[in-house]
């Protein structure tokens, strides 16, 4: 099946190669250029919803090899048309791809998908619990702002670099979400972490999670501090590629 050139529902072969980590090398190749595009700046709730996309519509369509990454921007195009208040233009999402698909095969694909999924794009993503963790943890008498800022940054960075790594998909958003959270309070030696009971998790299914990511961010210390805010980077030294 892997040799035929197309993804099909319920294959966990080619599911390694295409889903979610086409879409995220699109937008992370423009950080590490760093080039001044609106891709730098996309808000993590677009690339978590447009890869939730992506898993629904391959879940339940074949697809051909050679269109992963057309599938992938139109996912980023119907996503950031959700959360974005100012989304990509066509333009700007075929230029990631090198101009290799045209503005009406993008939209043809985009209607496509729309009505595979019958127009039901919200989801409870690992953004969508990043957020929701972080408020319940400011409701606690004590917190601390600061600490529960730097967290949800470095967290959502965390998130989103597991999103390319197909190990990681046998993880609930949820879990995912307070895992990620607890380690960036962990590796920022925070005084007033976050309580991960509040996700209703065993501690040892989140320290597996965590002890997963962590191995993640030693392996990709660099490719971290790009997802990062300055001033989240800045302290966070054994990034070892601190910007």
């Amino acid at each position: 099946m892997a040799n035929s050139g197309f993804y099909y529902p319920g294959s966990s072969v080619v599911t390694v190669f295409c889903a979610p980590s086409v879409l995220w090398a699109l937008c992370y190749s423009q950080r590490q250029e760093r080039k001044k595009t609106i891709f730098c700046n996309l808000l993590i709730q677009a690339l978590c919803l447009a890869v939730n996309i992506l898993d629904r519509f391959l879940a339940t369509t074949p697809v051909a090899a050679d269109c992963f990454q057309l599938l992938g921007v139109t996912a980023l195009l119907i996503a950031c048309k959700q959360v974005e208040v100012h989304p990509p233009s066509v333009k700007e999402l075929l230029a990631l791809c090198c101009d290799a698909f045209t503005r009406q095969q993008l939209r043809n694909l985009e209607c496509i998908v729309l009505h595979r999924l019958d127009f039901d794009l919200a989801a409870p993503t690992v953004s969508f619990f990043l957020e929701h963790f972080s408020q319940l943890r400011l409701e606690t008498r004590g917190a601390d702002a600061g600490e529960a800022a730097d967290a949800r940054s470095l967290a959502a960075g965390v998130a989103e670099l597991s999103l390319a790594d197909y190990a990681f998909t046998k993880y609930a958003p949820s879990l995912l979400a307070a895992s990620s959270l607890g380690l960036a309070d962990r590796l920022l030696r925070h005084r007033s972490p976050l309580d991960l009971r509040v996700s209703g998790y065993p501690e040892e299914l989140l320290r597996d999670c965590m002890d997963q990511l962590q191995l993640l961010v030693s392996l990709n210390g660099r490719s971290l501090s790009l997802l990062l805010p300055s001033e989240v980077s800045q302290k966070c030294p054994w990034l070892g590629g601190g910007r």
